[in-house]
């Protein structure tokens, strides 16, 4: 009878030990040891504390939902502030950013000029050649579906 192998044995040989009862979970952190753009988003949204957090927190529920093969990024990092950046949305390109202002939790939309919005949710950045823009003010929700389906739009837009 083989003999079974030994905790540290198996890290040797680089497998994996799990417990009985957990599912190995997504690491917080990425390949260099930094967190992940979902974890870094996730500590965004903490951070915020205030109405901003939570709409971002919604926000991006709907994108996960209205597009569930989303990838999460953070992009534009500022030198003075190397953990601050852009929360970003892509699927084939840049579907949306979402950036916490003050006053505002502002979505861009990358190709928005491009997109139908029948439920008429954009409502900055209104005379550009390419983006489009929501500003969402505390106490203002917008439409789920229309916001889901301008989510959809964008991503087939960006896979044609």
């Amino acid at each position: 009878m083989a003999k079974k192998a030994s905790k540290a044995s198996r890290a040797v040989a680089g497998q994996k030990t799990i417990k009985r009862g957990r599912q190995p979970t997504e690491s917080p952190v990425d390949s260099q040891g930094r967190p992940t753009a979902a974890e870094e988003i996730d500590q965004m949204i903490e951070a915020l504390g205030d109405w901003r957090g939570k709409t971002l927190a919604r926000i991006r529920k709907l994108i996960k939902q209205a597009d569930p093969e989303v990838v999460e990024e953070i992009k534009w990092r500022k030198p003075s502030n190397a953990m601050a950046g852009v929360p970003v949305w892509s699927h084939s390109g840049i579907i949306c950013t979402g950036e916490p202002y003050k006053d505002k939790l502002k979505l861009t939309f990358a190709n928005g000029v491009a997109l139908e919005d029948p439920g008429g949710l954009f409502n900055a950045s209104l005379g550009g050649n390419a983006r489009r823009a929501i500003d969402i003010r505390e106490g203002e929700v917008p439409d789920d579906r229309a916001f889901k389906a301008l989510i959809r739009a964008a991503v087939t837009l960006n896979t044609r």
